[in-house]
């Protein structure tokens, strides 16, 4: 039986692909593509099932605020988050929040949907890695300096900081698919996900997010 829910995300194009994936696999989808910051009055109004909730950034104060007033308004509704790969930070706040699940957003289709059905049946929807993962950086935490760059970097896929280079460069989607041998449509998603990851609405203010916070500079050493 399908799942009814709702797909909230600032990323009108993530959202509305991921929204579409899980039409075509049988889910009732009320809503898609709207503003985090009006998820939770959202989802209180439509009361899904399920919500999918996405963050470029859950170690963030105040990023799992709407969860708590859907868990407070609407407690039937189960809330799985779609991430990067979080810190333990991350994840512990999600789950103290009221989140039922926290899934990666370069997560399969079929992945999402297990962890929805998770979800809706009241267990928890969270990869054993994920929690294999958390766990051992809180029992061997790394020694890092805590600034931004670093903590970006680390938020993003080899390829995806070659692609901030070439953005950061003025490279359009055309010059990035040429310069990377990959196809257009495949150029423009790396460059979505980048934009997702690093909370940014543009191709200019990821540029100045990097130059600002020296993210690279640290790439051009690693």
């Amino acid at each position: 039986m399908g799942v009814r829910l709702m797909v909230v995300d600032d990323h009108r194009l993530l959202a509305e692909a991921l929204a579409s994936a899980l039409k075509l696999r049988g889910h009732r989808v009320l809503a898609a593509a709207a503003p985090v910051a009006g998820a939770a009055e959202l989802v209180v109004s439509r009361a899904p099932e399920v919500c999918l909730l996405g963050t470029a950034a859950p170690a963030e104060p105040g990023t799992f605020d709407p969860v708590v007033r859907i868990k407070r308004e609407r407690p039937q509704v189960a809330v799985v988050v779609l991430g990067p790969v979080p810190s333990p930070r991350g994840i512990a706040a999600a789950f103290a929040a009221g989140a039922s699940g926290y899934v990666r957003h370069d997560e399969r289709i079929e992945g999402v949907e297990r962890a929805m059905i998770k979800a809706r049946a009241g267990e928890a929807a969270v990869a054993p890695q994920l929690l294999h993962g958390a766990f051992a950086e809180l029992l061997n935490p790394a020694v890092e300096p805590d600034d931004e760059g670093q903590r970006l970097l680390h938020m993003l896929t080899p390829r995806e900081v070659e692609v901030l280079v070439r953005v950061a460069d003025g490279e359009d989607t055309r010059l990035i698919a040429a310069g990377m041998g990959i196809a257009p449509s495949t150029a423009r998603t790396h460059v979505q996900r980048v934009l997702m990851k690093l909370g940014v609405g543009s191709r200019l203010e990821a540029a100045a997010l990097a130059a600002r916070t020296g993210l690279l500079d640290r790439a051009s050493g690693s």
